[in-house]
């Protein structure tokens, strides 16, 4: 009998935990049917654009419309290639003991140069915080090289162990790795750290995002290229820190880079992209980096940050070139021992996914 018992009560636990199952579903398939097909073209092309920026849910999108469809949706909220190469010459960065008067005759001695702020930033679907460093010297690439084995026996680093073992204040994510399973211990594209390259494997898309040994920050694609032209692109250029990320726009998916080149904001069409959780890096005139990270999938009830979102950002805050970074929930921001903005993973909702390169900060003494 106590068999029997245990047995139905069994029964009866597994009956509610498919119930559940089934229920759940079906509501989130309703949820995301009405989105899809209901009276607003903003909301479908929106989530469309957003899903398909995803690394692990871009199914979703043929779930519910045609590759027809698909790409019509795409070709509505999408962005013009930016063929512009990053003008240096229009990047002045005071040097320490440099004359201080401005253009107009001003004083300028009140610009503290070692200065680092950090602001919070409200949109309509994100939220977001700018870190503003003033000295572009003190940003560097943090990396675990030497990279993992193909057994994947190297993990990567959270964003607060790359900042921490480089001995430095702050950092935000850098560039594309190879995610699968979370490890983070192999990155993509192009990496270049102190001069050195780390990593020189370009791929269909890629776009250096990187600075000069003079702290000019460079914008370049390289997807174009063999390593050997990679390789003599660094050494021409001096480039002494560099990560790169994705630049396609190709139906099913949607990775941009390129935001603001010489003072000119990409042409954008619709959003320019879906809403998702982003890391950008730009720099000002007088040399000044910005960071900017935003939320979003669901985090404090945000949808994210669109392209259209980041360049109008970049541009209030004054840059002259910008460009996205590796962002979703690889996007965090770490400063003085704190996490400022974390993943968007449940599992790393305090930190942040392990990564192999990072943008860091250096201390000043």
């Amino acid at each position: 009998m106590k068999k029997k018992t245990v047995k139905k009560v069994l029964l009866r636990i597994l009956l509610v935990l498919v119930t559940f199952l089934v229920v759940t579903f079906a509501g989130a398939y309703i949820t995301l049917y009405s989105i899809c097909h209901g009276p607003s073209l903003a909301a479908r092309d929106l989530f469309v654009s957003t899903i398909l920026e995803t690394g692990q849910m871009k199914f979703l999108a043929s779930w519910y419309f045609s590759e027809e469809e698909i790409l019509a949706i795409t070709g509505r909220n999408g962005m013009a290639e930016q063929t512009q190469e990053v003008d240096m010459g229009l990047i002045n960065i005071q040097k320490p003991g440099e004359d201080t008067t401005g253009e107009n005759g001003e004083n300028q001695e009140s610009f503290d140069r070692d200065a680092i702020t950090i602001e919070e930033i409200s949109g309509r679907s994100f939220y977001a915080k700018m870190m503003i460093i003033n000295d572009p010297s003190r940003v560097k690439l943090a990396t675990i090289y030497p990279w993992s084995d193909t057994n994947h026996s190297k993990n990567g680093q959270t964003l607060e162990e790359l900042v921490t073992n480089a001995d430095c204040l702050a950092g935000i994510n850098g560039g594309e790795y190879y995610s699968e399973g979370n490890w983070g211990g192999m990155p993509k594209g192009l990496v270049v750290s102190d001069g050195k390259i780390l990593y020189n494997v370009p791929q269909y898309g890629d776009v250096m995002v990187g600075f000069t040994k003079d702290d000019i920050l460079v914008i370049r694609t390289i997807g174009n290229m063999t390593a050997s032209k990679v390789q003599e692109m660094v050494e021409e250029l001096q480039i002494r820190d560099a990560v790169s990320f994705k630049d396609v726009d190709s139906g099913d998916s949607n990775h941009f880079v390129k935001l603001i080149i010489n003072g000119e904001a990409r042409e954008i069409s619709g959003n320019g992209s879906g809403a998702n959780p982003r890391t950008v890096i730009g720099q000002r005139a007088d040399g000044t980096v910005l960071m900017l990270v935003t939320d979003g999938r669901g985090a404090s009830g945000h949808l994210g940050a669109t392209a259209a979102d980041l360049i109008a950002i970049m541009q209030d805050y004054g840059a002259v070139n910008a460009g996205n970074l590796d962002g979703g929930s690889s996007s965090a921001m770490y400063y003085d021992g704190a996490y400022e903005m974390t993943s968007v993973t449940l599992y790393y909702a305090t930190s942040s996914w392990r990564l192999p390169t990072a943008f860091v900060v250096e201390k000043r003494d």
